[in-house]
């Protein structure tokens, strides 16, 4: 996300951290390179002046330009302004006094508000340990209520419908009923969307807002349509008390204006972002976190909480032990790929690593998910025994002719993955000697790193595959 607005800002910076002290003419020319790469992200002309103005205001004083850190400080200087300008502090859902807490979801037809109210379900459940209540008050769109049916069923959260013949209101009525004699602990209501704002909708969603008073009025934009999520936001604002902002497919929006200009223009922050299609695909929205993403400083801090989401604490010291003991099996390597599939896209995590943004030849990075299905394939199609001590396989011709034939691969193909396999449990056995001597430990991973093979089938590029 946020490449092209990366890359004009990386630029900008570039030129003056080569100048050594600065003189006001650097500043006000990397303040234009600024300007306009706010503009080609599609930020609002207004903002992007404002923007400007406050970072001369602080960037053309004596004790910045007469500094040999004069560079440092000004790209200090943009992270400041654009945490604030996105929102500062995180903003956090609200949450009644008494349970239910109830959030109304509202927002145009095809801005993901139906699979934003899953994920957002499946927030609450799995990272704050809540019990919420998913409300199908969609009647218009065919479809709209089994959609959030078989949603539910997939995230394991129950959802409340009186089918598409009961009006809305009255839907989210006995929804909060059924949630204060059930115990659950949020409602969240799915509204119908329009493809246009019109009267109609709104005074819909005033009549349940009205109804149940809502804690929380979120509207669901899509992030890639620009400008437009902006001036979306603002109607809504004008017709209901909006209280944040869950920004859809923020991961496909390489500009960034809607992210950066929502906030400054209808003063309501943004709650969550949508990162991508799985139910598990929903952040927190950290201003100072993106802002650090947008000039390519990484967000170290999200990379330590999607790990420690994904990956089992106790299994991760199990596997630490045995490694220790030189028992790293197929079936422990089965496990840590399916983990570090759960982290997200190869090319998403390396933007959260610091420096590795600058890396154009990493750009679009991704791990081939046929290669990893096949790799699954292959140590299914394997016995227990077989898994927990590969070396039966590597040793027998005839167990590989027949694995290769229950998983429908070719015998070259389990050839490959048990050479990855080995070549991977070297490298763990190299790790876990890095305490005894770490300089020869290390020289054994560069070696097993160069050219790049990988463990996954090859980590390759859009367009182009690795083997």
């Amino acid at each position: 996300m946020f490449d092209t607005l990366t890359s004009r800002l990386q630029g900008a910076f570039q030129k003056l951290r080569g100048k050594g002290r600065l003189s006001e003419d650097d500043v006000k020319e990397a303040l234009r390179e600024i300007r306009r790469a706010l503009l080609e992200a599609d930020v609002n002309h207004v903002v992007a002046k404002e923007f400007i103005e406050r970072i001369r205001e602080r960037a053309v004083g004596q004790e910045i330009l007469q500094s040999l850190s004069a560079a440092q400080q000004v790209v200090k200087i943009v992270n400041d302004e654009l945490t604030d300008l996105m929102g500062g502090a995180q903003a956090k859902l609200a949450r009644a006094a008494k349970p239910p807490t109830v959030i109304l979801l509202v927002g145009l037809q095809g801005a993901g508000k139906t699979t934003a109210a899953a994920k957002l379900a499946r927030h609450l459940k799995a990272s704050e340990h809540r019990r919420p209540l998913l409300v199908a008050a969609d009647i218009y769109r065919p479809a709209a209520i089994s959609q959030l049916q078989v949603l539910g069923e997939q995230i394991g959260v129950q959802v409340f419908t009186l089918g598409d013949q009961v009006n809305p209101r009255e839907i989210a009525l006995r929804a909060l009923d059924e949630a204060r004699r059930g115990g659950f602990d949020y409602v969240l209501i799915d509204t119908a969307g329009r493809l246009h704002i019109d009267e109609t909708l709104m005074q819909e969603l005033q009549d349940i807002e009205k109804s149940v008073n809502p804690d929380e009025i979120l509207l669901v934009v899509d992030a890639m349509t620009g400008q437009d999520a902006v001036n979306v936001a603002s109607h809504f604002r004008e017709q209901l008390s909006l209280t944040g902002i869950i920004m859809t497919k923020l991961d496909g929006d390489t500009r960034g204006g809607a992210a950066l200009t929502v906030r400054h223009v209808t003063g309501c922050p943004i709650k969550f972002v949508g990162i991508g299609e799985k139910v598990d695909a929903l952040e927190p929205f950290y201003p100072d976190r993106m802002a650090s993403r947008i000039l390519g400083m990484g967000d170290v801090m999200t990379l330590i909480e999607r790990a420690q989401a994904a990956i089992d604490e106790k299994d991760a010291l199990e596997l630490e032990a045995k490694i220790r003991r030189n028992e790293f099996t197929l079936e422990d390597f089965l496990s840590q790929l399916q983990q570090v599939r759960k982290l997200g896209p190869l090319d998403q995590l390396l933007g959260l690593i610091p420096g590795m943004g600058k890396f154009k030849q990493l750009q679009g990075a991704t791990v081939d998910e046929s290669q990893i299905k096949k790799i699954e394939a292959i140590i299914y199609s394997m016995s227990i025994a077989e898994r927990r001590n590969p070396d039966l396989v590597m040793k027998s011709s005839s167990r590989r002719q027949r694995i290769a034939r229950g998983s429908g691969t070719e015998v070259r193909d389990v050839n490959q993955l048990l050479r990855k396999f080995d070549d991977m449990r070297k490298l763990m056995k190299q790790f876990s000697s890095l305490g005894k001597n770490p300089s020869r430990a290390l020289g054994g991973l560069a070696n097993q790193l160069k050219g790049g093979g990988g463990v996954y089938g090859g980590a390759s590029r859009k367009g182009k595959k690795r083997r």
